[in-house]
C-alpha cells in the first residue's frame, strides 16, 4: 500500500475531526430547548443538515453562525438540506473537499441575511430583493397563501428559532450570480450554440448581446445545444450561415421582460415575449413552455439560474413564434 502524501493525510484528518467536533457540540447543547441553541448548534445537531454543517466548518463560518446574545448580530439562514446538496451534485460530504474555501464561503454567505426575518415578515409580494452577507441580493416572495420562496426555491420548514436568529429550511442550494445572462450562457458549455446564435443575431439590426447584457431584468428560456441541433442548426457554422434578423426574431421569442422564477409560473398563462408574441406555460405533468409554431411543448429542464440582470431557465426545444 502506498503511503498517504501530506495533502491526502490533511484531508483524511479533516473529515475525521469534523464529526468529532460536531458530536461534542451537540452533546453540550442537547439538554437545551430548541430555541436556546445558536444557528450553528441547531444545524450541527440535526442529521438532515450534515452536508451544510461540513460546508460551514470547511468555509470557516462556525463563529459567525454561533454568536449569541447580541441583538444587532441576529441572522437569518436559509438552510439547504442534505437532499438539496445532493441535487446540486454533491454525492457525499467528501465531495465538498473539491470546492475552494473562498467559493464555498461565498455560496454559504448567499444564504444568510444580516437580520432576523420571520416568514411572516417577508413582504407579501413577488421577488423582493434582499441583500445577503455575500453582498448579492436574493429575491424573496410570500404568496397570498403565505408560502415563502427565495429565488424560486421553496421554504419547506419556516421559523426554526435560535438564540441568534432564525432558520428557514429550503430544498435547493442557492447559487449566486456569476455575471449577466450572456456571461452566464458563455460559462455553460451546454449553451454554446445559444451563445453563437446571440452573437450572429447581433450582426443584424438589433444588438441582441447588448440587450441581454443590459440592466433588464429579463427572463430567458435558454435552449440547449441539442435543442438547436434538433431545430436544424447542426453546429456554430450552421448558425453563422443563418440570417441575423431571423435569428433575432427567434431569440427574442425566448425572452420575457422581468425576473420570473419557477415559483412565479402559473398553469395556462401566456406571457408576452420581447418579440411581441406569446408563449404558453403548462405545469401539468411537469413544467413546459410552448411556442406558437411548435408541435409539442418544450420541457423546462433546469430552473432559476440567477444572473445579475435576470434569471435563466434551460429548455430542450427551440421555441418558434
Amino acid at each position: 500500500m502506498r503511503p498517504l502524501n501530506l495533502l491526502q493525510l490533511t484531508k483524511a484528518l479533516w473529515f475525521l475531526l469534523i464529526p468529532a467536533a460536531i458530536f461534542t457540540s451537540c452533546k453540550k447543547s442537547n439538554s437545551l430547548p430548541g430555541r436556546e441553541k445558536t444557528i450553528y448548534q441547531t444545524i450541527s445537531c440535526d442529521p438532515e443538515y450534515s452536508f451544510l454543517t461540513a460546508a460551514i466548518n470547511k468555509a470557516g463560518l462556525v463563529d459567525a453562525l454561533n454568536k449569541s446574545g447580541v441583538k444587532s448580530s441576529l441572522l437569518t439562514l436559509f438552510a439547504p438540506t442534505n437532499d438539496a446538496f445532493k441535487a446540486a451534485g454533491f454525492n457525499s460530504v467528501n465531495d465538498l473537499a473539491a470546492v475552494p474555501d473562498t467559493t464555498l464561503k461565498a455560496i454559504l454567505l448567499y444564504h444568510v441575511l444580516s437580520s432576523k426575518v420571520e416568514a411572516q415578515d417577508v413582504p407579501q409580494a413577488d421577488n423582493t430583493a434582499v441583500t445577503t452577507l455575500n453582498g448579492q441580493p436574493i429575491y424573496v416572495t410570500r404568496t397570498s397563501s403565505n408560502k415563502v420562496f427565495v429565488n424560486g426555491v421553496s421554504v419547506t420548514k419556516a421559523n426554526i428559532e435560535c438564540t441568534n436568529g432564525v432558520i428557514h429550511q429550503i430544498n435547493r442550494v442557492l447559487i449566486p450570480a456569476t455575471g449577466t445572462i450572456v456571461q452566464t450562457a458563455i460559462g455553460n458549455s451546454n449553451l454554446s450554440l445559444l451563445v453563437a446564435a446571440v452573437l450572429r443575431a447581433s450582426q443584424g439590426t438589433t444588438n441582441v448581446a447588448a440587450v441581454l447584457s443590459g440592466t433588464g431584468p429579463f427572463t430567458v428560456f435558454a435552449p440547449t445545444n441539442q435543442a438547436f441541433i434538433n431545430a436544424g442548426f447542426a453546429d456554430a457554422n450552421a448558425i453563422n450561415a443563418a440570417d441575423p434578423n431571423t435569428l433575432t426574431s427567434i431569440l427574442t421569442y425566448h425572452v420575457i421582460a422581468g425576473r420570473i422564477f419557477s415559483s412565479d409560473l402559473t398553469d395556462g398563462e401566456t406571457p408576452a415575449t420581447v418579440n411581441g408574441e406569446t408563449v404558453t406555460i403548462s405545469l401539468t405533468g411537469g413544467a413546459t413552455v410552448k411556442g406558437k409554431s411548435n408541435s409539442t411543448a418544450s420541457n423546462i429542464i433546469a430552473t432559476d439560474i440567477v444572473t445579475t440582470n435576470g434569471v435563466v431557465h434551460v429548455i430542450d426545444q427551440v421555441l418558434l413564434p
